[in-house]
């Protein structure tokens, strides 16, 4: 995995094989990040990394100047990886927080800009995520959910939902904060 853009780009990091991850394949996270660095200012923006993993949509956050990033992820080994890189590289804009995204969700009140999720593509409730985003009101009024998604999973029966983007077996669907909340 490495580090497409901004001040740490260029860098790779060998996450221990141990993490049960799937990191984001480096086409998908530039096109990824092509699309939200059009749209948003990110000295100004607060991101939430849900199912975190190795960090890397976070590290990519801190590395293009994001104003904080709050990563969540549920395993001891992911947060360990996680907070180390951060020690080395100063990536003091990432909190890293040790918890069940869907517990998080259900429980969490702020809002955010930008709230990214690549939960296990195995797990079947995947289109929770949006549901929960949207019922608790957690995005801010531009701002905007990205579920990273098998392909053959369809999302856009969801409250929210604005387009899908497929990246080989890999899809982004994108969700808004619904207008009539």
């Amino acid at each position: 995995m490495r580090i497409i853009g901004g001040r740490l780009k260029g860098i790779r990091f060998n996450a221990p094989e141990s993490l049960p991850v799937r990191p984001t394949t480096d086409m998908a996270k530039e096109a990824l990040f092509n699309i939200l660095y059009n749209t948003y200012d990110f000295e100004e923006c607060e991101v939430l990394d849900l199912f975190c993993g190795t960090g890397n949509i976070s590290f990519e956050f801190a590395s293009r100047g994001i104003k904080k990033v709050t990563a969540v992820d549920k395993h001891s080994g992911c947060i360990y990886w996680v907070k180390s890189v951060i020690e080395k590289h100063q990536l003091n804009e990432i909190h890293v927080q040790k918890a069940d995204a869907f517990k998080f969700l259900e429980q969490h009140s702020k809002t955010y800009q930008i709230i990214f999720a690549d939960p296990p593509y195995n797990l079947p409730t995947i289109p929770l995520i949006p549901e929960l985003v949207i019922k608790n009101n957690l995005l801010t009024d531009n701002g905007l959910l990205i579920v990273e998604h098998p392909s053959l999973l369809k999302m856009n029966n969801l409250p929210g939902f604005k387009e899908t983007r497929r990246y080989g077996n890999s899809s982004f669907s994108f969700f808004e904060k619904s207008s009539n909340l």
